[in-house]
């Protein structure tokens, strides 16, 4: 594989053969459908830019699309630009490879993500649904216990009264005398 600085030494042969101002190059790039600023245009045909660092897919891609015609290997390029744009080429067709299978990965992510959040909403109603049932059951217990503890209080008012009863009953002292 080639890198960035033959492809910018290539782009820079172009242009000089070519006679193409920044203006020219930009004009190209917009007919093509891309842009890029006439101030990284220049970074780019700089003296010493080769050594620089550039994105590809950004910044030489669209000079390349722009100057190379990257599509047509034309009778009168010679090999050293049939090379570029054989390569430049191969890598256009592998980045969009890349950038399939990085949807599909996207896709078939998202479809995981969906099925997590699925789970995960079926698990909180299950949650939601039994912490409510025993809510309930807590409730129904705490009625219950109430109506316990009042009965207990009624039972104990009722012995209060019939042990009060016994005692103040005027046949009980009769009862004591006799049993002594």
């Amino acid at each position: 594989m080639t890198n960035t600085k033959d492809i910018i030494i290539q782009l820079k042969k172009v242009r000089e053969e070519r006679g193409l101002s920044f203006n020219d190059i930009l004009q190209m790039m917009e007919n093509n459908g891309d842009y890029l600023s006439k101030s990284t245009l220049s970074r780019v045909f700089a003296d010493g830019s080769e050594e620089s660092s550039f994105k590809y897919e950004e910044t030489i891609r669209p000079i390349a699309n722009a100057l190379l015609d990257i599509d047509e290997i034309e009778d009168d390029d010679n090999v050293d630009t049939v090379a570029i744009k054989t390569i430049l080429k191969y890598k256009i067709d592998r980045i969009e490879e890349l950038e399939q299978a990085l949807e599909k990965k996207e896709l078939e992510l998202a479809e995981e993500k969906i099925k997590h959040h699925e789970k995960l909403d079926a698990e909180r109603e299950e949650h939601r649904r039994r912490t409510e049932f025993l809510i309930n059951q807590i409730d129904l217990k705490d009625k219950r216990m109430d109506q316990l503890l009042e009965a207990v209080f009624k039972k104990d008012e009722q012995h209060k009264e019939l042990l009060n009863t016994i005692l103040s009953c005027p046949a009980r002292k009769q009862t004591d005398c006799e049993v002594k």
